[in-house]
């Protein structure tokens, strides 16, 4: 059955989805019957399996896609429908459009070409010094990196502080710090956390890597099949599952009962006639983006 992620919050503050549903052209329906309340200043946790619609449900906050205006609000406004949203650095994507061989957050670079990581962080307009220098210093960024010549964690680094180079009031994240040392990533999670906690940010993260997590969520999705399964204030919907498991009292971890709801959802498919359109149905096709948006 779905939820929807309640707050104390009015909307408009954070990000809200109305019982938004949304197709692929020709295709079935991908995202359906979602919806979402997060209050600012939250930090939300996206989950589920690969091909679940995560990375859909983050494009489509992040405007890439055109839904109706009042299936989608964040800080009140659309973000298909308002490009001064994402322009003006109140909302950031940071996703997976960031590949080897193109463009950094920002910047229509090719990162195969040979340009300096200072280069690329300088170059961005109105940037308020200290956050840059503060950004620099996080990620451990050297500004003489040859972008053609470093590894693919430096280059998401880089990446990084180009998205983060605005003070944003909607973060979203999809898979950004898999390429990152442990130390680099709790680092920057802790960086996440001080600014939902002082500017009262909201920051949206779908990742498959959950150390250190427990103490940094304060609201939680899991999503399968398109659909919101669970979703709440963490603490309240992890509340049954992380009871002691009567192992010596030790309690369950977010990775193990995460690990149990993917397992639960395989067997339910498992159990399931085979449909051969299934596979199909559930993968995203690859469709060029016209939107301004991409190109910011």
């Amino acid at each position: 059955m779905t939820d929807s992620i309640q707050s104390n919050a009015s909307n408009g503050d954070g990000v809200v989805v109305n019982n938004l549903t949304f197709a692929y052209p020709g295709y079935k329906p991908f995202i359906s019957e979602f919806s979402l309340d997060l209050p600012r200043g939250s930090r939300c946790l996206l989950l589920g399996a690969n091909g679940a619609g995560k990375t859909t449900v983050l494009q489509i906050l992040a405007g890439k896609y055109m839904v109706k205006a009042e299936d989608i609000r964040v800080i009140g406004r659309s973000p298909f429908h308002d490009i001064q949203l994402t322009c003006s650095g109140d909302l950031s994507y940071l996703g997976s459009q960031w590949r080897r061989d193109i463009g950094c957050v920002g910047n229509n670079v090719s990162l195969q070409g040979d340009i300096g990581a200072g280069q690329m962080i300088f170059g961005v307009p109105d940037v308020d010094p200290l956050r840059r220098e503060e950004l620099i210093q996080l990620l451990d960024i050297d500004l003489d990196w040859r972008m053609n010549t470093v590894s693919d964690g430096q280059r998401r680094r880089v990446q990084i502080c180009l998205g983060l180079l605005k003070p944003y009031q909607v973060l979203l994240l999809d898979e950004v710090t898999v390429d990152m040392d442990v130390v680099g990533r709790l680092e920057l999670l802790d960086f996440f956390k001080k600014e939902s906690e002082e500017r009262g940010a909201t920051i949206v993260y779908a990742t498959h890597i959950f150390d250190g997590l427990e103490p940094w969520v304060t609201h939680l999705a899991y999503v399968a099949g398109g659909k919101l399964q669970k979703g709440g204030i963490f603490a309240e919907v992890m509340a049954p599952e992380l009871e002691s498991c009567g192992h010596g009292g030790r309690h369950k971890k977010l990775l193990q009962v995460v690990e149990s709801w993917l397992q639960a959802e395989k067997d339910q498919r498992g159990d399931l006639p085979d449909d051969p359109n299934a596979e199909e149905q559930r993968e995203a096709p690859i469709l060029p983006s016209k939107h301004l948006m991409y190109f910011r």
